[in-house]
């Protein structure tokens, strides 16, 4: 690890700082992978768009299935030096302009009580189904930010590493999202129980939503203590939402976690399959919206203030069965098409199959350097 001090989160006065730029017309001739991504949340001149992609980290990379060998998936997250090399890989590798926490959605149910595990035979299973008001009163924040530390202490290791040339990106699950694994008991096809329990007992829903918003936002603040530069909230669920009750159902607790975050650093919010939902995803007061593969971003642009970033959204897919040639021009024509958008961040509309190409993620990543 480098011994380069990590930069303390900076508070609100200087967010503005983060990005190492004013305002101006147009970018610095020279940018850091760390300024370029953080003038893009802010919606400011870049020379040219900035590059992640969601599940970048992990099994598509033969240096992570080698610790896979040796290590499970929670020793991983919670060994703070293991999380920290999980974070880096794909830097070494591929060198994006953010990394992003190697870590897990569900560790605030855990740390709220409710624990999980990765079943035999796929998926995931939570210590006990969430039923009624006394599975409920069974989860406090009193422990979060202890239960948690391993996070607080992985988070300077990275920050080290990365010095100021590299962004890094914190995350945390949506309530609704967090909710529907809670409810279900672990993974599910539908996740219907949550939209089930809204009906049914809405003052018992807005309870569970209100712990939720209390983990997420102790967990996010302590991510923005140790130094990340910016957060993402995983609406992962979002599109199991009815649109007509998507802000009941999500919007509202994704918007109390931004106001009680009060603009440290930009918040990027991605829900997934929630695209008859934009008024209100826009209303979170997000700085960048991330968008799956099943929308026209340049025309979703024209339509949304041009304050919003947006994030995304070649189709994942394409990175198992394409050549690298075809992945540059896909990318070529979704880079065309946001041409002249400062607030925006070349992604992939979902995370990176674990069956991915690696000369596919190479080709996309030389796409969008070489664009201009």
């Amino acid at each position: 690890m480098s011994s380069i001090q990590f930069e303390p989160a900076l508070p609100s006065s200087r967010i503005d700082e983060r990005a190492g730029t004013a305002s101006a017309s147009r970018p610095p001739a020279r940018l850091t992978n760390r300024q370029r991504f953080l003038n893009a949340c802010l919606g400011r001149p870049v020379d040219r768009p900035p590059v992640w992609l969601m599940r970048q980290a992990g099994r598509v990379l033969p240096e992570y299935r080698a610790l896979k060998e040796k290590f499970s998936f929670l020793e991983l997250v919670q060994t703070p030096e293991l999380a920290a090399e999980v974070t880096l890989q794909p830097i070494r590798r591929f060198d994006f302009d953010t990394a992003i926490l190697f870590s897990d959605i569900l560790v605030v149910p855990e740390a709220l009580g409710q624990g999980y595990r990765f079943r035999d035979r796929g998926g995931i299973e939570m210590d006990f189904h969430l039923r009624d008001a006394a599975g409920v009163a069974r989860l406090t924040t009193d422990a979060v930010t202890e239960r948690l530390q391993y996070v607080a202490a992985a988070l300077p290791l990275i920050k080290n590493a990365l010095g100021n040339r590299t962004a890094l990106l914190g995350f945390a699950g949506s309530p609704w999202t967090l909710a529907n694994f809670m409810l279900e008991g672990g993974s599910a096809k539908q996740h219907t129980k949550g939209y089930e329990l809204f009906r049914a007992d809405r003052a018992l829903f807005d309870s569970l939503c209100e712990k939720l918003v209390d983990a997420v936002t102790i967990f996010l603040q302590m991510q923005i203590d140790a130094g990340v530069d910016a957060v993402q909230i995983f609406d992962s669920h979002g599109g199991f939402a009815p649109a007509e009750y998507f802000d009941a159902l999500s919007g509202r607790w994704i918007t109390r976690i931004v106001e009680n975050l009060a603009g440290r650093v930009p918040v990027i919010v991605f829900s997934k399959g929630a695209n008859l939902s934009w008024n209100e995803l826009v209303s979170t007061g997000a700085n960048v919206l991330g968008v799956d593969w099943h929308v026209r971003l340049g025309e979703l642009r024209k339509r949304l203030p041009r304050r919003v970033g947006l994030q995304g959204n070649l189709n994942p897919s394409l990175l198992i069965d394409s050549t690298p040639e075809e992945i540059a021009a896909g990318t070529t024509r979704l880079l065309s098409e946001m041409r002249g958008s400062n607030g925006y961040i070349f992604n992939l509309g979902h995370g990176v199959p674990p069956t991915a190409r690696l000369e596919c993620i190479e080709s996309l990543v030389a796409t969008v350097r070489s664009f201009v």
